[in-house]
């Protein structure tokens, strides 16, 4: 007698993928565009109606590949937003915190910044923008707008109204001279 194979389970070879497999797929086609935080992918996945299990058994096997750390994402992002967007402290945190970053990481990322390189960064703003303005005898206009892209970029009121006064008067006393 001859064994009889069972025709209810095709090979391996031409199964479709698996539901995992697929949330796999999904979460390396969205780290190819940019690197995201776990709650960013978790996200996806729960949109297109992946199964908690699935999705924390996906994003646990890339954290252990290294394909998926917030602290190392918070760190670029950091480092990116300062750089390109002249953002501040707080606006940093807000973005993070938005991205699903543990707010231990945010603070550990953030500790690096002191309020003397915050204020640095704002003065640079200031100063850039302020090389592009026409000055006049009334500068409430232009003092006003700046004071609002220091606010747009997450700087407490008192640093913007400090620096731009104080870039205001340097700018005036470097076109007398």
């Amino acid at each position: 007698m001859t064994p009889q194979m069972s025709t209810s389970c095709p090979p391996p070879s031409t199964s479709e993928p698996s539901r995992e497999e697929q949330a796999r797929a999904l979460c390396l086609r969205l780290l190819t565009a940019r690197s995201r935080t776990r709650a960013e992918l978790s996200g996806q996945l729960a949109k297109r109606g992946y199964p908690d299990d699935v999705s924390n058994r996906v994003l646990d096997r890339l954290a252990a590949v290294g394909l998926v750390d917030d602290t190392d994402f918070a760190e670029q992002w950091v480092q990116s937003r300062r750089a390109n967007a002249g953002k501040s402290k707080r606006a940093l945190a807000a973005e993070l915190h938005t991205k699903g970053v543990d707010n231990d990481v945010i603070t550990t990322v953030l500790a690096g910044i002191d309020s003397t390189a915050e204020r640095e960064r704002a003065e640079q703003l200031v100063r850039t923008r302020l090389r592009r303005e026409t000055l006049g005898d009334d500068d409430t206009r232009v003092s006003r707008r700046l004071v609002a892209m220091l606010a747009r970029r997450g700087y407490s009121q008192t640093v913007a109204c400090e620096v731009v006064a104080a870039e205001l008067a340097a700018e005036r006393e470097r076109r007398r001279v």
